[in-house]
């Protein structure tokens, strides 16, 4: 039997809504997927966190909080981005600790840790932490095309994660990249070398060869799989629940879940997503085989798009695309996922505007030095120079990034304290990851865009701006479309 990770209340709505789906249009279908057995239920973590805050003015551990309460009899699970927590950068290891002790509080049960560069040391706290709090760490590695990324990389790094404790080990395929035939190769080997622990496969439908890619993996041995439900799936999404369950029955992959309790939540979902139509993106449900060209997320994509179109040059889009793959490797072959993806893709749009490392962020200057880990693969020492100067290797650092950093957690609940609050230990870990969207929060001062009850958003209001949100980093893009109400 393979097992299914469901993905609907986080993921699905990510790639394919902007993390837009309310609270309230969550809870309604919330008994009826409580009954279906799902092995983990994908709720919070990666950009939820920061839409609650940002763009809902919803309570994200409130969320968290209400959505157990619904769901008793299935696992919890969240995205947890090692040292970067739910953010974009590394926090010190009070903040992470205190952060998953509050999400298991909270109603959290399962942890899916993974580090953008593949960095082993920046997810043993993190490791270390749901073990001892009695949850379920499942290790994450992100899964990249790059003369590094071997099945034998993937196998020897797995076998680390098993020995640092780890309860399940997952491939986190965030672009739809990863073959039918690599995907086999990696489970198997990993079941021949005696890895013990269940394995997890992780896929995006960006490419299109993804359905293809789970049968082999379960050929192959792999115990879970993750999907959506199919109103809010494929494109930049995952793989439609109904149908994976529908294939595997008769096999020895069956998940023997309830197809009529799946019914019935697909029926709900597609209601949702109607009420949602004003964030609906055409070219996010269509395969995008190129991907495996350019291995560009779909988030990362909109992204490169939305600042070439800030500096007039969305003429120039063929041009990142090519450098995007050229920074890539300059960087030593890290996967394009948050933050990288948004690093490299930020370096490349500079590149090729005003000549290569000609012009170089502070995120850039901080991967370089080492400050968001060891890179999967070396970084050319002409790279090191062209960011860093003649003198480079006095500013690259070898040890752990969070042992550099200072804890926060006393700071930065004295400070709310001097802005008048009497923060809960939740809002003051809200606080140290995003200070200025917590405080406004706190103050009352967080509109939500919309209301469930507002939607569909009335058609007289194409044309408006409307934020989103990447890698920490706010845009205005124009509403194209939008339904009218009934």
């Amino acid at each position: 039997m393979v097992q299914i990770h469901e993905l609907i209340f986080r993921d699905a709505h990510q790639s394919l809504l902007a993390t837009r789906m309310r609270t309230e249009d969550m809870l309604p279908i919330a008994s009826i997927i409580d009954q279906i057995g799902f092995f983990s239920f994908e709720v919070w973590g990666g950009a939820t966190f920061d839409a609650c805050l940002r763009f809902l003015a919803e309570d994200p551990w409130e969320r968290l909080k209400k959505l157990k309460e619904a769901m008793p009899n299935t696992p919890m699970q969240m995205l947890e981005r090692a040292m970067n927590i739910v953010a974009y950068r590394n926090f010190p290891d009070d903040i992470v600790i205190k952060f998953i002790e509050l999400a298991h509080k909270n109603g959290c049960d399962y942890f899916r840790i993974f580090d953008a560069v593949n960095d082993l040391r920046n997810m043993e706290v993190p490791i270390k932490t749901v073990k001892r709090i009695g949850a379920h760490a499942q290790g994450c590695l992100c899964y990249a095309i790059s003369p590094v990324h071997t099945v034998e990389y993937y196998v020897e790094n797995f076998k680390k994660l098993e020995k640092m404790g780890c309860d399940s080990l997952c491939i986190k395929d965030m672009a739809g990249m990863c073959s039918p035939q690599r995907a086999y190769e990696i489970i198997r080997r990993c079941k021949e070398e005696g890895i013990k622990i269940p394995i997890d496969l992780h896929c995006h439908t960006t490419s299109g060869m993804t359905m293809m890619t789970y049968m082999k993996a379960c050929e192959a041995g792999v115990d879970i799989i993750d999907c959506a439900i199919s109103a809010i799936s494929w494109g930049t999404g995952h793989p439609p629940t109904e149908s994976v369950v529908a294939a595997l029955q008769g096999t020895p992959y069956d998940p023997g879940y309830d197809m009529e309790l799946l019914m019935k939540c697909r029926e709900y979902f597609l209601k949702v997503w109607k009420k949602y139509a004003h964030l609906h993106k055409d070219e996010a449900r269509i395969a995008d085989p190129s991907v495996i060209m350019h291995q560009i997320p779909g988030g990362m994509m909109t992204n490169l798009i939305v600042q070439l179109e800030q500096q007039g040059a969305i003429d120039k889009l063929p041009e990142v695309l090519v450098e995007t793959a050229r920074v890539q490797k300059d960087f030593g072959w890290p996967p394009l996922v948050t933050p990288t993806s948004q690093i490299v893709g930020t370096q490349a749009v500079l590149n090729v505007l005003f000549g290569r490392y000609k012009r170089v962020t502070r995120e850039t200057v901080d991967y370089i030095r080492g400050m968001y880990g060891k890179p999967p693969g070396e970084i050319p020492k002409e790279v090191y120079e062209a960011v860093l100067g003649k003198d480079w290797k006095d500013k690259i650092i070898n040890c752990r990034p969070a042992d550099l950093l200072e804890p926060m957690y006393k700071k930065c609940k004295d400070e709310l304290e001097a802005k008048g609050f009497t923060p809960r230990e939740e809002d003051v870990v809200s606080y140290a990851i995003y200070p200025l969207q917590t405080e406004k929060f706190l103050r009352g001062e967080v509109k939500p865009e919309f209301t469930s009850d507002e939607l569909p958003l009335e058609t007289e209001m194409k044309g408006r701006r409307f934020r989103v949100s990447y890698a920490g980093e706010e845009y205005e893009v124009a509403i194209r479309k939008l339904a009218g109400k009934k």
